[in-house]
């Protein structure tokens, strides 16, 4: 039997070097070949494929890149199994620190694309409280929320948002209706939901109201409880629209405003400084950052 639409191994191997590495120059040192060796090998790949692997003078994998690295690698793991060698390298393992509500709402519907994508980077999650930069135990990334500026890591910003108050339809129902929700008279009348996670303030400059910061009332320190709070009829929370898409996508919340209000924090992917020259940290940073702007695969009607 031919198979003469598998590309040559050689070519395979070639790629997954490089696209794990992120360097031609160290996946011709690793696989004991010349850099343009290798860049032939992967010119050979695209010409085999039909399609670009890499961007234009970078390493950074296409779309369709990233989608073919996770076949390459689970079929070069099969044909390392079946020669009876153990293991080669060991797996690289990274370790995250990440607050709650967003790993349970950003990070875990996506896992499974990382580890389609890097099967051999062992991912140890841990969690970080927001604000308070504490964590389990040393971690080589970070997701912090908070408003930046920070001065012992570097980092970029992965996530913003915006606010709007909502609460659940059994609460509208009893103690509604609200006119939008931006006069201190339907303000003083609710119940509202605290958090230091996210202030009330930049809602009531946005409307125009003079209110001080609520300091009595129910208030979590963490947002995923404040949204659950919300939606069993504690009162009105102040909900990020895209953290919060998940209660108010069910009808869990029901927003009581079309206006929204930019949140004072963000959140950032931190690490320390030289932290990015460890291939599987630069990996999932760069992973993470596509995954958060790609929409994610919808479940199949029933």
């Amino acid at each position: 039997m031919a198979f003469q639409r598998i590309p040559p191994i050689q070519c395979l191997v070639t790629f997954e070097a490089v696209a794990r590495l992120r360097s031609a120059s160290r996946a011709a040192e690793e696989l004991c070949v010349t850099t343009s060796a290798v860049s032939h090998r992967i010119r050979q790949l695209e010409s085999h494929l039909g399609f670009t692997l890499f961007r234009r003078g970078e390493f950074n994998l296409t779309a369709d890149g990233a989608a073919y690295i996770g076949h390459v690698r689970s079929g070069l793991a099969s044909l390392e199994q079946m020669t009876g060698q153990p293991g080669g390298k060991p797996a690289a393992r990274l370790r995250l620190a990440v607050t709650p509500t967003f790993c349970r709402q950003f990070l875990m519907p996506r896992l499974e694309l990382f580890r389609n994508a890097y099967p051999e980077i062992d991912l140890v999650l841990q969690v970080s409280i927001p604000l308070l930069d504490v964590k389990a135990e040393t971690a080589d990334l970070e997701v912090r929320f908070g408003i930046g500026g920070y001065t012992d890591v570097e980092y970029r910003p992965i996530v913003d948002d915006v606010l709007s108050p909502a609460c659940s339809p059994s609460y509208l129902h009893e103690f509604g209706p609200f006119e939008g929700f931006a006069s201190e008279a339907e303000v003083a009348r609710a119940r509202l939901i605290r958090s230091p996670l996210e202030p009330w303030s930049p809602w009531f400059a946005h409307c125009g109201m003079a209110p001080k910061e609520p300091s009595v009332g129910t208030q979590f320190n963490d947002l995923g409880l404040v949204y659950d709070a919300a939606a069993t009829g504690f009162g009105v929370a102040l909900v990020r629209l895209k953290l919060g898409a998940a209660w108010l996508e069910s009808g869990r919340l029901v927003r009581l405003s079309p206006r929204s209000v930019s949140s004072l924090h963000k959140h950032f992917l931190c690490w320390a400084p030289g932290a990015l020259e460890r291939w599987e940290c630069s990996a999932f940073a760069e992973w993470l950052m596509q995954a958060l702007v790609a929409p994610l695969a919808q479940p199949p009607a029933a």
